[in-house]
């Protein structure tokens, strides 16, 4: 077996038990939390390098088929743009929500789509080339659209700038997903062996940023989480679902292929959780800013891989155009 195998199966078990690694570290981390504490510093460098592997998966065709074909593309990202931040600003005012944990659902709410979308999308036999693009255009837009929404919706209680956020939303994603691109595109013209080892290594560093992530929100905040637990799950739990639900219908609705509307379920549904932390710890001081966020990173991993089963196990539409994405968020 060749290294490169060697580092494909690695790849291979770090994303299958990706649930498994979550809610292990996450244990931990309430059990002995000084352990994990000191990754809170590295939280947002974390973040870059899981949106520099999101950028890595991405291809010229990608935003050739965006142009191509904007129709579905438009109302994955609108959907996805209207559903999840409105429906989280209801489920703050519908369940009473203190502010503070208020403030962190309707971050996760005005978050884009992330790649664990991509992800789900293929094992669901979806359109991944649709969830591709509609992730990409959500990610591009996130810049405008994720400061806007929050400061829209929590404006009254929030004491950051419009450009402050944009300014993180820039730095945290808009760079590293492009710089990956980039490098991808070049990697391929000239080192296309460095690109396969880059794209069969990176799902497990982004794995393991994912779960350090998670494990530093729940260490730092294990007063908090276990003080508001039982809302915080509610809220996350209610607003997965509405999310899932508000993509599978808007799909069928507008008249979208199985595969299409499989891809959209999950663009709508699995947002960039780990961003919403990011920009909690970095804007907000974390604490129960960052629970439904950090709590939002282990449910929609254990409903995207469920859903996912389901629809496979439904049969195989046609599906898009591209293999397998290589990382999850």
């Amino acid at each position: 077996m060749s290294a490169l195998d060697y580092l494909e199966t690695i790849a291979s078990y770090a994303n299958k038990f990706f649930v498994v690694w979550v809610v292990l570290l996450a244990a931990l981390a309430l059990y002995a939390p000084a352990y994990f504490t000191p990754i809170s510093p590295y939280i947002t460098p974390l973040l870059g390098l899981i949106m520099l592997g999101m950028g890595l998966t991405l291809l010229p065709e990608d935003f050739r088929r965006i142009v191509e074909r904007p129709r579905d593309v438009g109302i994955g990202a609108v959907t996805q743009w209207l559903v999840m931040p409105l429906a989280a600003y209801a489920l703050t005012i519908v369940l009473g929500l203190p502010s503070e944990l208020a403030l962190g659902v309707v971050l996760v709410g005005a978050a884009p789509g992330g790649t664990a979308s991509n992800v789900m999308t293929y094992l669901g036999k979806g359109d991944v080339a649709l969830s591709v693009s509609i992730t990409t255009v959500t990610t591009l837009t996130a810049p405008i659209l994720m400061p806007a929404w929050v400061l829209a919706l929590a404006g009254q209680s929030v004491d950051v700038t419009f450009v402050s956020l944009f300014t993180s939303i820039v730095q945290v994603v808009f760079i590293p997903v492009l710089a990956g691109f980039a490098l991808r595109y070049l990697l391929d013209r000239y080192a296309p062996r460095a690109a396969e080892v880059g794209l069969t290594v990176f799902p497990t560093i982004s794995v393991a940023a994912i779960v350090a992530i998670v494990a530093a929100v729940v260490a730092g905040n294990k007063g908090v989480i276990l003080g508001a637990a039982a809302a915080a799950i509610a809220a996350v739990v209610l607003h997965n679902g509405i999310g899932l639900t508000a993509g599978n219908l808007v799909g069928r609705a507008s008249g979208m292929s199985e595969d299409r509307v499989r891809a959209v379920t999950f663009e709508v549904g699995l947002q960039n959780s780990g961003l919403a932390v990011a920009l909690a710890t970095a804007h907000f001081g974390g604490g129960l800013v960052a629970l439904a966020p950090a709590l939002f990173s282990v449910w929609h991993n254990v409903t995207g891989p469920g859903l996912a089963s389901f629809f496979s196990s439904r049969g195989d539409p046609t599906s898009g155009e591209r293999a397998a994405p290589e990382s999850a968020d």
